[in-house]
């Protein structure tokens, strides 16, 4: 009997530390979307944290406070949003985005509520202010 006490607390602790891990690495997953097709995805999506991305809509940005409202559009869709902290410095309308957060409601307005913005660098940005772009800079697709 003494010799399947060490295999059972094996199995155990490999079962416990597989779990941990398939969790971690779900929580860790941040899928990414761009704005028309989470929109269309929103039911399944739920309330969900992902990124989307979208272009800046001109005379779309609000801020009060520490909060900033604007709207993003990609192939006719627009998602307003609502971003708590400051936006990057080179955060401006007509320029590409990649916001991290989660819709308010899988049904109702289409509303993502956001906490981290990345600025996507075009080519014709990085040409202008090369000074800008860290030479470390992903390119853009």
């Amino acid at each position: 009997m003494t010799g399947k006490r060490p295999i059972v607390a094996v199995l155990a602790i490999v079962s416990a530390l597989g779990f941990v891990v398939v969790k971690g690495l779900g929580n860790a997953t941040v899928y990414f979307r761009e704005a028309d097709v989470a929109v269309a995805q929103r039911a399944n999506l739920g309330t969900k944290r992902f990124r989307i991305e979208g272009i800046v809509m001109p005379g779309s940005i609000l801020k009060n406070g520490k909060d900033t409202r604007f709207t993003i559009e990609q192939n006719g869709v627009d998602v307003a949003i609502t971003h708590q902290g400051d936006p990057p410095e080179l955060f401006q309308p007509n320029i590409p985005v990649v916001l991290e957060g989660h819709f308010t409601s899988a049904t109702g307005p289409v509303v993502f509520e956001s906490d981290r913005i990345l600025v996507k660098h075009t080519n014709q940005y990085r040409q202008k202010n090369p000074d800008r772009v860290s030479k470390y800079t992903i390119p853009s697709s």
